[in-house]
């Protein structure tokens, strides 16, 4: 049960933690307009999508991005002005344990860290889809699909390759089956072209390899040939942008894929799942070292514990990057990268937990 003290900390709290994302979210908006102003008028984008596609799809993953940052700052605000007005030398001094004192603080980041949870897993993609879709309109243009030395496996024991494709074109273009040792079946062909009306392949100058059941080889040659084939131009690019969009499930199915093809990128699409699900957890970890710095009185006051804070709180950001930048190089785990400075952090929050005044 919540005591009054406790619904005073939470208030607190929350309301603090409310107060830092409008503050903030307004600053980075206002530079955000200062740096797209040019490509909205370039692109004429008109105001009312600007406003309902754009930034009401980007506040929600602006707010997100830095909860755990947010939280922190506001934990180490409000804390350590009750502590400079003795409130917390009165709570502890009315036979409050300090662990105690703790309760409204866990119950605040848990509100925190569930929506942070709802937001990545859910809400954030679907918001990403609109937002994604108006950059590229009005901001960055439409991507191409140029890639180079494609390999993929389409379904099981099929393979293709391309060596360049560029705006529906592909080139030195390879589809080979095989069955255990044996390669019963090749396709090759100088070009192949995708048709967005008819959606459909076709390729020019082409040669088929089938062996037969008895053994024999089977050459087939000709000039175009029409073929149904399960691609389409936009699995030969991947963008980390496109899996921002996807929710939980799509994005399980989509690693299932990449994975099948035999994509290289498995581990920053992995860093992407894994995160999402990390990174709110880090909210209790910055609550416990933000309460244990800021619940002392000190000399320098306020100003002295937001500035440690800071520091705190952008190197947790920093290192949190790092060891995802060696995940997707292939060095780590992702689930690993992810985690660890969780991990990290949590024995740093253990022994300032212990330093803290009790």
């Amino acid at each position: 049960m919540l005591k009054r003290v406790d619904i005073y900390i939470l208030r607190k709290f929350l309301g603090t933690f409310i107060y830092a994302v409008v503050i903030m979210s307004v600053i980075i908006i206002i530079f955000d307009i200062s740096e797209k102003l040019e490509s909205f008028l370039k692109h004429h984008a008109p105001f009312k999508l600007i406003v309902e596609q754009y930034y009401i799809n980007f506040i929600p993953y602006l707010v997100n991005l830095f909860s755990p940052l947010f939280t922190f700052i506001s934990v180490v605000f409000f804390t350590s002005r009750m502590a400079a007005r003795s409130e917390i030398i009165s709570i502890l001094g009315a036979g409050t344990s300090f662990w105690r004192l703790l309760y409204p603080y866990m119950v605040g980041a848990f509100l925190i860290a569930m929506m942070s949870l709802y937001l990545n897993h859910f809400l954030i993609p679907d918001a990403n889809k609109i937002r994604l879709r108006f950059e590229s309109t009005y901001v960055n243009g439409p991507s191409s699909n140029n890639s180079n030395n494609i390999h993929k496996q389409i379904s099981p024991g099929v393979f293709i390759y391309m060596e360049t494709f560029n705006n529906n074109m592909g080139y030195r273009f390879t589809m080979e089956h095989i069955k255990g040792e044996e390669m019963p079946y090749k396709l090759m062909a100088e070009t192949i072209r995708w048709d967005s009306v008819t959606k459909h392949w076709t390729i020019f100058n082409y040669t088929i390899r089938k062996i037969l059941a008895d053994g024999t080889q089977k050459l087939t040659s000709g000039m175009v040939k029409d073929t149904a084939l399960n691609l389409n131009p936009a699995d030969f690019v991947e963008r980390l942008d496109d899996v921002q969009a996807m929710n939980y499930k799509e994005l399980n199915a989509y690693i299932d894929k990449k994975r099948m093809e035999g994509s290289t990128n498995i581990a920053a699409f992995q860093v992407e799942k894994d995160q999402r699900t990390a990174f709110p957890f880090a909210t209790f970890i910055l609550t416990i070292i933000g309460v244990s710095l800021s619940s002392r009185k000190v000399r320098g006051g306020t100003g002295l514990h937001v500035g440690v804070g800071l520091m705190i709180a952008f190197s947790f950001i920093l290192f949190m990057q790092i060891s995802t930048t060696f995940a997707a190089g292939g060095f780590i785990s992702p689930v690993v990268s992810v985690w660890i400075p969780n991990f990290i952090y949590g024995i740093v929050a253990y022994f300032m937990l212990r330093m803290a005044p009790k």
